[in-house]
């Protein structure tokens, strides 16, 4: 009996388009599917609690897909190295095939166990499948990376794309599995009512991860780039969660699009539809890899070195009625709200409670960033890092750095009838539309009449928003001092 190859998983949770599985399955022996629960390997950035909870439902899927085509799923807990050690000298395997990560804790983890395992004679290799692009292939004419996203994609969309990869029919088995912890032993479930409250809004696994393209293909995508800034409307994929572990690769959504409505223009040409809007999000994508492969230092560090001087404050009560959702401005606080319910928060929102943090409460990015660790389902570290410092003005992209949201303004313009911020703010649902985005405006008889008395049943505003602006512009100009 040949020696089987251990294919190990982590951000790969999927059969379709799945280049290592494929492999292992090519080079002829059994192949013996393994996730490592090693929270340690990761330091800083173990998993939130949030994407624990998807973790656990994805593998439970992912075992049962396994189980469809012959095999199985094989958990083990501890450092990967040492865990994968083991099954080498309990199952005789020969090779060890990965998906490449681009984190900077995983790269140094990923190459070390590839050094000590050549080292022992064991074949390792490890394969693309998390991007459109590898972050090396994307390169500028001086042969750097690109810090801009418009040359970044132009430069992308020259170059081809490989169609995806059929899932395997069946996975040859190895002679004798080996032992496997229970899922349930890994404590992935959080104690807080997250478990019912995020199972009213998604299916984790790759099954889930084809029905949601499907629904967007069959409807929002033809609107994409008018729908996907209001948050109340269907307007967006929802398919952020799937992408992060890996239940669907960026090449599959690819693909289903150019099926679906033909090969989106390299000129720019058409560049405003909603099928090529939506594929450029999927490049902004890769675009935070890229950012983060040649900057490995931007999650903790901002990108604009001019940046590490800037004035933050540190005051625990505004972050903390930041994170509650009870700043007085419905529109961030329906944001926060919608985040701790569903794990989820729109990226129109994401920008105008991003902007709010940094900008109005001067609390430091990496706060923000990391309270979205904790709570997003989507928490991946390439567009987490991205995102937070486009808001902060700190990172790739973000001229205007100095651009401030006005958070009542934001509101009246992308949920206009107050819709949004009713169904997430329901102390605020009897107030007229006029003055639901600025309820301290209102009259004291619109208020009374809504059932509302601010400072009680809603707060005020924690910050006065000119008085917070300025402060903003004057902490900015400090910069180009």
């Amino acid at each position: 009996m040949l020696s089987p190859t251990i294919v190990w998983l982590r951000h790969d949770l999927r059969l379709a388009d799945h280049p290592t599985l494929l492999a292992a399955v090519e080079r002829g022996t059994g192949v013996l599917p393994v996730y490592i629960w090693s929270p340690e390997d990761a330091g800083r950035w173990a998993m939130g609690g949030a994407s624990k909870w998807w973790l656990h439902h994805s593998l439970t899927q992912l075992d049962a897909s396994l189980r469809k085509v012959g095999s199985r799923l094989i958990i083990r807990v501890g450092n990967a190295s040492d865990a994968l050690g083991q099954l080498i000298e309990e199952t005789g395997a020969d090779a060890v095939y990965w998906t490449r990560r681009y984190e900077p804790a995983h790269r140094e983890i990923d190459t070390k166990i590839k050094e000590d395992l050549r080292q022992q004679g064991i074949e390792v290799e490890s394969f693309p499948g998390s991007l459109l692009f590898e972050p090396w292939e994307v390169q500028t004419q001086t042969g750097g990376p690109y810090q801009v996203f418009t040359p970044f994609w132009r430069r992308c969309r020259s170059l081809s794309i490989a169609a995806p990869l059929d899932a395997p029919a069946e996975l040859p088995a190895v002679a004798r599995w080996p032992k496997s912890v229970s899922l349930a032993s890994l404590n992935l479930l959080p104690t807080i009512p997250w478990d019912s409250s995020f199972a009213q809004f998604w299916s984790p696994g790759e099954a889930g991860a084809t029905d949601s393209l499907d629904r967007f293909l069959q409807g929002a995508i033809g609107a994409y780039r008018e729908l996907r800034d209001w948050p109340e409307q269907s307007g967006t994929s929802r398919l952020s969660p799937h992408l992060r572990f890996g239940e669907i690769s960026p090449r599959q959504i690819w693909g289903r699009v150019v099926e679906r409505f033909g090969t989106p223009p390299v000129d720019g040409t058409g560049k405003d539809d909603g099928p090529w809007t939506f594929l450029s999000e999927i490049g902004w994508r890769d675009f935070g890899y890229h950012i983060l492969y040649h900057f490995p230092h931007t999650p903790l560090a901002p990108l604009r070195e001019n940046f590490s001087n800037f004035p933050w404050e540190t005051s625990p009560d505004l972050l903390k009625r930041w994170q509650q959702g009870t700043t007085g401005y419905p529109i961030v606080d329906a944001g926060m709200r919608e985040l701790w319910t569903t794990g989820w928060m729109h990226n129109r929102v994401r920008m105008i409670v991003a902007s709010f943090l940094t900008k109005h409460l001067r609390q430091s990015w990496q706060r923000g960033a990391d309270w979205f660790w904790d709570t997003l389902v989507d928490a991946d570290l390439a567009s987490n890092t991205l995102g937070w410092q486009w808001a902060a003005g700190c990172g790739a992209d973000a001229a205007p750095y100095f651009r401030i949201f006005n958070p009542m303004l934001q509101g009246a313009k992308f949920d206009p009838d107050g819709t949004y911020v009713k169904r997430w703010v329901p102390e605020l649902a009897r107030l007229n539309t006029r003055w639901i985005h600025a309820p301290w405006t209102a009259p004291q008889s619109a208020l009374q009449a809504a059932g509302i008395r601010l400072g009680t049943t809603y707060p005020e505003p924690i910050v006065d928003h000119p008085t917070a602006r300025a402060a903003a512009l004057e902490a900015f100009a400090t910069l180009r001092q």
